[in-house]
């Protein structure tokens, strides 16, 4: 991803994962417009327009991004924001009367809401954004496209009106010095959705057309790398931790440590985000795992999958693209099996070793013996036993039927930790996997199914340093209820 300092920065690395953002939830399964799920559309990185917005029903106008880079001054700051214009689509005869369905092409075509990919640039040098706020008008006209409908004799039998409403929206930039011998910024940037909308009683939809859809950024520097914001270099932790990013989280795109692009989305990635190399195509549909999703697609009904070719040209693409899926594709989904041997063991063929041996192509590895029994298996290995193993934190050993308090990282990407922090539990196994990490398997002591849970194997994975031992008194090894200056958390 490093560009020396005289490249322009590209965001092409950024944009497959950033596309995947666009359209999480675009359109769900079953893909007909029919379907309760697509009646409550467009739920991430929603900002509508300011007499819309309402804290109590969820609704905003802004968002803001914050993060540090380690630059110095003359650098250029590269901004990107990317957001779905909402489009109604109406049908209507020859005569201007909107009526349920039109034929094109020998394909039906009903009244439906799309939208339109929208991209804004704004390049900032770095000198000019330190010290005060720059703003950049967004504006976003109002369009009303028509096209004709004509029969087999070329009679214009009718028409499809697609309509936007205007949308205004303003970027608000700025950068600090950060105060420390070894320089950088911290940049902020806001997306306002300032449309000026009038209505005596507002509503969602038609607050959708005037809004930023799935609005994100995707930000450059060059020349200087931005630091990240999940896991910062020890002399950018305590300016990352006084960052404030509201209904968006940046990471890093094509690095986990710096990277001179990053993404700003909508919802919580990890560092260096990627497509699954086994999702064919897009599904839209976040919530579900693609094999399942597949699968249901191609069980629909000739009848549902008609309804769903007349809702949206996308869910035409999708349907034929998972209809002409080959099999060797689909069975990629069902996941990968792989198996470790010995990297120095003998070759069942001849007396060589692996030492030094070329690696074969998919489809044509050597004829290696399959193991007898997992590997996790403790038979495999007498030494590891997940009933009696141990491991030692905070000056105690902890093992199964140990009780713990919960300190899981308050920087991770996982939501569910916000709700864990300070909870008791009681440790059920202690794992050891593949490459040696030491994992607890715990259940809440206040769980009402824990026992349940326990009796089948269903338990919340840690690491040890996400835990603490409960002494005899019945506290903790040290306090908890601060997790943001608890020693030895995640950071």
């Amino acid at each position: 991803m490093t560009s020396a300092p005289d490249e322009p920065v590209t965001f092409d690395d950024a944009r497959e994962i950033a596309d995947a953002v666009l359209y999480e939830g675009y359109l769900l399964y079953p893909y007909r417009a029919s379907a309760a799920k697509n009646q409550v559309r467009w739920q991430f990185g929603v900002l509508a327009p300011p007499v819309f917005a309402s804290e109590e029903a969820g609704e905003f106008a802004t968002a803001r991004t914050e993060c540090v880079m380690d630059a110095r001054p003359g650098a250029t700051v590269r901004i990107r924001l990317r957001f779905l214009h909402v489009q109604q689509r109406r049908v209507e005869d020859e005569s201007g009367r909107s009526v349920d369905s039109v034929t094109v092409e020998g394909r039906e075509i009903r009244p439906w809401t799309e939208a339109v990919e929208v991209e804004h640039d704004v390049t900032v040098p770095l000198d000019e954004a330190a010290g005060s706020e720059r703003g950049f008008d967004v504006e976003i006209p109002g369009v009303v496209d028509v096209e004709p409908v004509q029969d087999v004799t070329a009679t214009t039998v009718g028409r499809i009106v697609r309509d936007r409403q205007p949308v205004s929206a303003c970027l608000v930039v700025g950068a600090e010095p950060l105060r420390n011998p070894f320089g950088g910024y911290r940049l902020r940037v806001e997306i306002r959705n300032t449309t000026s909308w009038r209505e005596p009683d507002p509503n969602r939809d038609e607050a959708l057309r005037r809004s930023l859809v799935a609005a994100h950024l995707v930000l450059g520097v060059g020349p200087g790398r931005f630091v990240s914001s999940t896991d910062p270099p020890e002399w950018a932790k305590p300016f990352v931790d006084e960052c404030v990013n509201e209904r968006t989280w940046p990471v890093l795109i094509g690095s986990d440590e710096r990277s001179e692009v990053m993404l700003s989305a909508p919802i919580i990635l990890y560092d260096d985000p990627a497509i699954a190399p086994e999702s064919a195509q897009p599904l839209f549909d976040g919530t579900e795992i693609d094999e399942i999703l597949t699968l249901r697609t191609l069980a629909l009904t000739d009848e549902e999958k008609r309804e769903a070719r007349m809702t949206d040209d996308r869910a035409r693409e999708l349907l034929d693209a998972v209809e002409d899926m080959p099999g060797a594709v689909l069975e990629r989904l069902h996941g990968t099996m792989r198996y470790f041997r010995d990297a120095t063991a003998s070759r069942p063929d001849s007396g060589a070793t692996d030492e030094g041996a070329p690696i074969a192509a998919p489809g044509m590895e050597p004829d290696v013996p399959r193991p007898t029994a997992p590997w996790w298996d403790p038979g495999v290995d007498a030494s590891v036993d997940p009933d009696t193993d141990s491991v030692h934190i905070a000056g105690e050993d902890v093992a199964k039927g140990s009780s713990v308090t919960l300190t899981p990282g308050i920087r991770t990407t996982d939501a569910q930790d916000m709700f864990l922090w300070g909870r008791k539990a009681t440790v059920q196994a202690v794992f050891l996997d593949v490459d040696d990490e030491t994992y607890l398997a715990v259940t809440l002591d206040d769980d009402p199914v824990s026992d349940m849970q326990g009796r089948h194997g269903r338990f919340l994975y840690f690491r040890p340093d996400e835990v603490r031992p409960v002494n005899e008194t019945g506290s903790a090894a040290y306090d908890t209820s601060d997790p943001a200056g608890t020693t030895g958390a995640a950071p």
